[in-house]
């Protein structure tokens, strides 16, 4: 059978031409910064400002300096610690409350809806005085549950929002059939629709997991004591405390160590992420 080749359309490739050109010209200089910075974590402070990068050599050391040195290895060990239980408690509550929301007309339904859509609304740095006042009023400052309360409920409304149209995606078909076979309702979403809509999960998880991890004002608020301070307010120290030692080298290996986890899920889970995304924007 012959096989017939798509007539590439030079009108439209024209005028996309231009943003084929700031792509590449953004690519090239994210690139080079990326690069730039790994070059400079494995140099030394005398080459990062001779503007020499690696001239003597490949200095492993300077990561040693920042995970020991800097506690890059303890504020590491913090965000995951923030990180991960807030991205598992943000599926187990907003999956639920998704699935009930995309699912089933009740009184209050929409209601409920502009409820989530007005958190959205509402920036980050309003509510942190008022946050801040209820955790001193419950002896809550110092602990580490705090922070993952925190980011699981500022992250709860958007979740939701996320999930709600693969919810309404998924055929009514699985849980008529759940039912025949004596199936309640809450057994239906653990055991048959939760694991089919596992591609929205795990986009979503991936979206708070950066979000999280990233994070940094939340985090410099209720967890910047020495002990519990995660990669982002670690990362903010050790430049202060850098402007005194002089280690730019140790500061660049910190500021690699930070991004490097955000860069490995970009890199071997941005297709997914691309694909669920467009998938779930088609559906709905």
């Amino acid at each position: 059978m012959m096989k017939y080749k798509e007539k590439i359309n030079l009108k439209k490739q024209a005028r996309l031409f231009p943003a084929y050109v700031l792509s590449i010209l953004w690519s090239v200089f994210t690139l080079y910064v990326i690069g730039w910075i790994i070059a400079a974590s494995l140099s030394t402070t005398r080459e990062i400002f001779t503007g020499k990068l690696l001239q003597s050599g490949l200095h492993f050391k300077n990561f040693q300096t920042a995970l020991v040195r800097n506690k890059a290895l303890w504020n590491l060990l913090n965000s995951v610690i923030y990180t991960v239980p807030s991205c598992i408690f943000t599926i187990l509550i907003s999956a639920p409350a998704a699935y009930c929301l995309g699912r089933f007309k009740f009184k209050g339904n929409g209601l409920v809806l502009k409820a989530f859509l007005i958190c959205l609304s509402i920036p980050q740095i309003m509510i942190i005085m008022p946050l801040f006042s209820i955790v001193n009023q419950l002896n809550l400052s110092g602990n580490r549950m705090t922070l993952i309360v925190i980011y699981t409920a500022t992250a709860v409304p958007y979740t939701v929002y996320f999930l709600i149209t693969f919810f309404r995606n998924i055929p009514s078909s699985f849980e008529e059939s759940a039912t025949i076979d004596g199936c309640s309702p809450v057994k239906c979403f653990w055991y048959i629709i939760f694991p089919l809509a596992q591609p929205a999960l795990v986009t979503i998880t991936i979206f708070n997991f950066i979000r999280f991890w990233n994070e940094y004002f939340i985090a410099l608020i209720f967890a910047n004591k020495p002990k519990m301070r995660p990669l982002g307010v670690g990362l903010y120290q050790t430049v202060q405390s850098m402007m005194n030692s002089g280690d730019w080298a140790g500061m660049f290996a910190s500021v690699v160590i930070v991004f490097i986890p955000t860069v490995i899920i970009y890199i071997f889970l941005s297709e997914r992420i691309i694909s669920d995304v467009a998938a779930g924007g088609i559906k709905g």
